[in-house]
């Protein structure tokens, strides 16, 4: 383990005795928060940014006063002093470049969806168990303060057996509309915005037998020529019965935020409730006790999570999971997402897909047969 003892600002990492893990970054747009958070953390030192575009590295560097870039892929392949590539590549390079850096002796963290394609799974898969490196899946949500809250009090037994899980992710996103790539065919809201409520119903409910669902393109994504569904909802049955729900609406008004968070999970228990709220920073628990309360987070933490404009780019979260990362590498644990939840979640949101095409339920096993995760 190739880890060094001071950040790029000379700080001391935090902690007795810790040591900080040296970081490159593939991808500078999403890549921005990472940026952040690399800078910002005791627990990582920046070393490379690297992406296909001259103009996006040196605007990155100019934007966090940073001067180590490239162009080239390899040259931070080839850095011994790198530990750990963060991957935030278009999603049909993510298995390529996931591949490369485990084959040179890299730790990757990888943005979702991890693949979008489950042909690449298995080799993956394979090649993990050769080098031994670790592979953390960026489904950043579950690192944002509202969502760890609602996990430790889950945990803790708060809302005692949980019966069932609600999550939804509502948009106003028609400026998406006014996009180029928006209208192409690769691009799906089903991937690129339902995966962060369908990875928390994962999170609580992991072995999902069948999902059905039915999606259309609303008038607003009709008018603009949009290929796919912006309209979701999708029913879930887990392998004990028990069931949960997913929707998501991407090109239409929503309620303000006192009356509806853009993003909410909802866990329903024997003796309690609790709801998550993504981006007001927002919980609420009726505990097994029978006592009511809501948390909401200050300035600090708003900070912390939002330091971009108009609260893009919530680099806190991914600041967050990067140290959780660190952690995993110095002291030996697995951090989860790992590679196989993270491929998991990509089948998911494949049956999901097919049950929209054919209009039935669609068994989640059968399809991770058909690519040999029978595993998974």
């Amino acid at each position: 383990m190739r880890f060094n003892d001071r950040n790029e600002s000379g700080n001391s990492s935090s902690g007795a005795g810790g040591s900080v893990a040296c970081i490159g970054i593939l991808g500078l747009g999403e890549g921005r928060s990472t940026i952040s958070a690399a800078l910002q953390s005791k627990k990582l030192r920046l070393k490379t940014l690297c992406d296909v575009s001259e103009e996006m590295c040196r605007q990155r560097c100019k934007e966090f006063d940073f001067d180590h870039y490239t162009t080239r892929y390899e040259d931070m392949l080839n850095d011994p002093d790198i530990d750990i590539i963060a991957i935030y590549t278009p999603d049909h390079l993510h298995a390529e470049h996931i591949s490369q850096a485990l084959k040179h002796g890299k730790h990757v963290v990888c943005t979702k969806p991890f693949i979008d394609d489950l042909e690449d799974a298995k080799a993956l898969l394979d090649l993990q168990q050769q080098t031994g490196k670790k592979v953390l899946v960026g489904q950043s949500s579950r690192f944002f303060e509202p969502a760890k809250r609602q996990r430790k009090d889950f945990e803790a037994g708060e809302i005692g057996e949980l019966i069932t899980v609600e999550s939804h992710y509502h948009a106003d996103h028609r400026w998406f509309l006014e996009k180029k790539w928006a209208l192409e065919d690769a691009f799906k809201w089903l991937y690129g915005g339902l995966s962060h409520p369908v990875d928390f119903i994962r999170w609580y409910l992991p072995d999902i037998e069948e999902v059905m669902g039915y999606g259309m393109i609303s008038a607003n994504g009709r008018k603009a020529g949009l290929k796919h569904e912006d309209t979701m909802h999708f029913i879930f049955k887990a392998a004990d019965g028990r069931i949960a729900r997913v929707s998501g609406v991407y090109t239409s008004p929503i309620q303000p935020a006192y009356r509806e968070s853009g993003m909410s999970t909802v866990l329903r228990g024997t003796e309690g409730a609790s709801q998550a709220d993504y981006h007001e920073l927002r919980y609420a628990i009726t505990d097994r006790r029978g006592e009511e309360k809501t948390i909401t987070w200050g300035d600090s933490k708003l900070k912390h999570y939002f330091r971009f404009e108009g609260q893009s780019h919530h680099a806190g979260e991914y600041q967050n999971y990067l140290e959780y990362f660190a952690d995993s590498i110095e002291r030996g644990f697995t951090a989860y997402p790992d590679m196989s939840e993270g491929i998991g979640t990509v089948a998911l949101l494949r049956a999901m897909d097919e049950s929209l095409k054919t209009g039935k339920p669609v068994k989640v096993k059968e399809l991770l047969g058909r690519y040999g995760l029978n595993g998974i």
